[in-house]
């Protein structure tokens, strides 16, 4: 049985790694960690001195703001080997990408939130930026979020929308009936539509990879204005997704290190 004065140290480190890296490029302060986190300021200084020391981050003497840090990167590079699946994705996300002149993504679930790991712009000019490599978002926000909550079993999609508040942050339009609502309308149709409900015209449609238990850990995304997202278009835009959503999780699945 573990320590769980332990167990809440890591838990606290954990959640403010994960704050960081959903900065993107541009680094964060330590108030804005301590508010997206939820922590004390002092903790959350006290946790990042500490990381820092090690070299999990990096702050810039500059602005103050912090980064993650180079012992991270070589990590991940060690747990890549086994974990990344990107380079599988990649020509996926490239295909819809080019095909469908929209911005294309690859998200994973890791615990109850998605977090984007690919992007590829396609030509259309006009881009939107609520995507970016590393931003996370809660499931049942962003089409990402939607079609994996929306695959899961009724059971865990029960226990998470009793649980959980998506309006606060998100607004209304994600109360437990308003997602439960898209939820039936993405079984029904394979793939989730996000209509605007993050920012104000730009839309998304995804459709889940499945792992190799038959459980929805990937998502592959398409976002653009409003425009190009028409009721006539979209039924070609979620066929292109799911052709490309079944062919990667194929591969996915022959290629997971458990199976061999």
């Amino acid at each position: 049985m573990g320590d769980s004065s332990n167990d809440h140290l890591v838990g606290r480190v954990g959640s403010v790694l994960r704050a960081l890296s959903a900065t993107n490029e541009a680094g964060a302060a330590t108030t804005d960690l301590a508010r997206a986190t939820g922590l004390p300021r002092p903790t959350v200084h006290r946790l990042l001195s500490s990381l820092a020391a090690e070299g999990f981050v990096d702050r810039e003497r500059r602005t103050g703001r912090w980064f993650l840090g180079p012992e991270l990167f070589l990590l991940g590079q060690t747990a890549g080997t086994r974990y990344d699946v990107t380079h599988h994705a990649r020509a996926s996300v490239h295909r819809l990408a080019a095909t469908t002149g929209e911005s294309a993504f690859f998200s994973a679930l890791r615990g109850e939130e998605t977090v984007c790991l690919l992007r590829e712009d396609g030509d259309f000019p006009i881009r939107s930026f609520v995507l970016y490599e590393g931003a996370r978002f809660p499931l049942g926000v962003v089409s990402a979020g939607l079609v994996i909550l929306a695959l899961l079993d009724d059971a865990e999609v029960d226990a998470y929308l009793d649980n959980t508040d998506l309006t606060e942050r998100w607004g209304p339009a994600h109360s437990p009936d308003a997602v439960r609502t898209r939820i039936a309308q993405t079984r029904r149709d394979g793939y989730a539509v996000n209509p605007g409900l993050v920012v104000e015209g730009s839309w998304g449609m995804a459709a889940a990879v499945f792992d190799r238990t038959g459980k929805p850990a990937w998502a592959l995304t398409l976002t653009g204005i409003e425009t190009r997202f028409r009721p006539d278009r979209r039924p070609e835009l979620g066929a292109l997704l799911l052709h490309e959503a079944h062919a990667l999780g194929r591969t996915l699945t022959s290629n997971d290190p458990a199976q061999t």
